[in-house]
């Protein structure tokens, strides 16, 4: 098939194919006199033949991924050339795969608006079907189809928002949870890519039907062929659910959503007497309290809604009136907060809310479940489900991240519904050997501060730093002494298995704490290497050492690092990597933060950022920067002493006043 043999790949491509990132790539074609040579593209982003780069892989045994996949991919990629949208061209291909589908089952609804006709504009010599059939004889009708959907998404990063598999898992089974009998239907109004719909017909085996409605067309077509390919029961929509309803008059067992926050342009004017606001006019700056009361309009008596939300719901002035009226009719049932990072790309902690629809003559409740599940993120599943179950089985009188609240101490000025409000401190009880371990500790943290101070002295006469000439870690990357490398642009963090680097985490001095799925683009850290902030509101520059990587992490594929390697480099960080044979890192480092510091002095906003390449740093000999660079060195010791002292004296102070306070320790005569 020619449109087969003619496919290109960008270096991107080819990553993918060996499961490496990118700057291997790069490294292969300058080491590499036989690498495939750029057929087109331009000279920032080349294209090479997929033939000869299958070719060039296989002989040296770095073929990872499938040229199958990656043939089937370009060849709809060209169907574009005659000006075809790419997403025309999916959706034909979702019709194609209907239609074998359908061959294999003999019965399976068509989604609306899936057509079977080759879209106009892709060139004749193009065959898409021809190339389906091979991508199907590899992996399935509904798996191929997902790996066209899932590179379709990533290449439009910004259409689409995932929500995180344990975060859909937790509020289906918080859903499901109620004892109001199966759930049978299923809607979700801002349903995107169908997480919680392909999620609920895995959870719910005796689920008769899925509803969906997503604002973005593209989406909701790819969607809807996508659970048709599994055999779902659904019905997917594409339209504004708030101003368009596409499911007017019908219900829901079970209403779950993760509805677009802050949207100012929800419908405010055109929707202020609308039936579905049964609770109160959602405020004009409120349109999360739309979706939510838009979901409850949709649940039959007795069923349930679950519905993220970011925290600042619980305790804005504008929505008391509606929260206080959830409250009193007992429609809320739990909030439950999730931890930093359960959701990925939020710079804020989430929370879950929970309500019921009363049925006619139900005694409203009389309490509300408030559960924090920060203090554990790794278990925060099992602590809110087995919470909300306990509380639904009239046993949740509270524990360390719950507490049942009535709902008479929640109406107040403010109607506050943030869990953290009403659980008790967590943190350990006071008593004569707590304090002391406390203070000794202290103590000798304290003794050790002397060592950490760098002796530094004035430096006058021919190397005085006004005689040193001056360079830039831009330039210094160029004449090849130093890589600067960065994250992907969409990092999916919270999604997987892989260890990421976060900026807390670099702040902090400590090791990676978030996660992220598999990613050929990924950058890895490795020993030596200069991890920076470039938020310019958050100097900070650190030498990764072998102790701050996971166990076993080395450099293997001769150099490279893959995800058995350890440590992936998070969003808002760059990465330096230095050859230690020309350049010192903790040198570069020191002046890396010496940058950075200057940067927030200059910014005039939060969102200003540091620009890695133009942080200036004296050329030196490898000798004087290791001289400089070990004084830097203990200047970053003493900044991460200081801290863990200042944690220590926290607690010895707070040991010390609650024991006075609770009599448990007296002063010793």
């Amino acid at each position: 098939m020619q449109a087969s043999n003619d496919a290109t790949v960008t270096a991107a491509d080819i990553a993918r194919l060996a499961a490496v990132g990118r700057a291997a790539v790069s490294n292969w074609r300058r080491r590499h006199d036989d690498f495939p040579q750029p057929i087109g593209g331009t000279a920032v982003s080349p294209t090479f033949s997929l033939a000869e780069v299958e070719d060039w892989l296989r002989g040296q045994g770095k073929l990872s991924g499938s040229p199958v996949r990656e043939r089937v991919w370009q060849t709809l990629r060209q169907a574009t050339a005659g000006g075809a949208e790419l997403a025309d061209v999916l959706t034909y291909a979702g019709a194609f795969l209907l239609d074998l589908r359908a061959d294999e089952a003999r019965q399976i609804d068509v989604p609306p608006g899936v057509r079977a006709d080759v879209p106009a504009g892709v060139p004749g010599d193009v065959s898409i079907a021809d190339a389906l059939a091979d991508l199907v004889d590899e992996r399935g009708v509904a798996e191929a189809f997902e790996f066209l959907r899932t590179r379709y998404l990533e290449h439009h990063s910004r259409r689409v928002y995932l929500t995180p598999e344990p975060v859909v898992r937790l509020m289906l089974e918080l859903g499901a949870a109620a004892p109001a009998g199966p759930v049978r239907t299923v809607l979700d109004p801002a349903c995107g890519t169908g997480a919680y719909l392909s999620t609920a017909k895995d959870l719910f085996k005796g689920v008769e039907r899925l509803l969906g409605q997503e604002i973005d067309d593209t989406t909701a077509r790819m969607t809807a062929i996508q659970l048709a390919l599994r055999g779902a029961p659904a019905e997917i929509h594409p339209g504004d659910s708030l101003r368009t309803d596409a499911f007017p008059g019908r219900t829901a067992d079970l209403v779950v959503t993760n509805p677009p926050f802050n949207d100012r342009g929800w419908g405010y004017e055109e929707l202020t007497g609308d039936p579905r606001w049964e609770y109160g006019l959602p405020p004009r700056m409120e349109s999360e309290l739309a979706w939510l009361q838009h979901g409850l309009a949709h649940a039959c008596p007795g069923g349930t809604v679950v519905v993220l939300m970011p925290p600042a719901v619980a305790n804005r002035r504008s929505g008391r009136r509606v929260r206080a009226e959830l409250l009193r009719r007992g429609t809320l049932r739990a909030v439950i907060g999730l931890p930093p990072g359960a959701v990925p790309n939020m710079a804020v902690a989430l929370a879950v809310w929970v309500l019921r629809r009363p049925s006619p003559g139900d005694q409203p409740a009389d309490d509300v479940l408030m559960v924090d599940t920060s203090a554990d993120p790794e278990n925060f599943h099992d602590i809110a489900l087995n919470a909300y179950r306990r509380y639904l089985k009239g046993k949740g009188d509270g524990t360390d991240s719950s507490a049942v609240v009535r709902i008479i101490d929640l109406l107040d000025d403010e109607v506050d519904l943030t869990p953290a409000r009403y659980l008790p401190q967590r943190s350990a009880p006071a008593s004569e050997g707590s304090f002391t371990a406390a203070r000794e500790a202290l103590e000798r943290k304290a003794a050790e501060l002397p060592r950490t101070v760098a002796e530094l002295s004035s430096l006058t006469g021919a190397r005085a730093r006004d005689d040193v000439p001056m360079t830039t870690v831009g330039e210094l990357a160029k004449a090849g002494v130093v890589q600067i490398l960065r994250p992907p642009v969409r990092v999916r963090m919270g999604e997987g298995t892989v260890p990421v680097l976060t900026l807390d985490d670099i702040a902090v001095g400590r090791g990676a704490t978030g996660t992220a799925g598999p990613d050929a683009d990924h950058v890895w850290i490795s020993a030596g290497d200069v991890v920076v902030s470039i938020a310019a509101r958050h100097p900070v520059a650190r030498v990764m050492t072998e102790d701050a990587l996971p166990s076993g992490a080395r450099p293997t594929n001769g150099g490279e690092r893959g995800p058995e390697d350890g440590m992936a480099l998070g969003p808002g960080l760059a990465l330096v990597r230095v050859d230690p044979s020309r350049t010192d890192p903790d040198f570069v480092a020191g002046w890396l933060l010496l940058g950075a510091q200057g940067a927030r002095l200059r910014s005039s906003t939060s969102s200003a950022r540091f620009d890695v390449r133009r942080a200036r740093l004296p050329r030196l000999t490898l000798a004087e920067q290791a001289e400089l660079g070990k004084a830097f060195r203990k200047l970053t010791e003493l900044e991460t002493a200081l801290r863990e002292t200042h944690t220590l004296g926290a607690e010895v102070l707070r040991l010390g006043l609650e024991g006075l306070g609770a009599g448990a320790l007296r002063p010793s005569v």
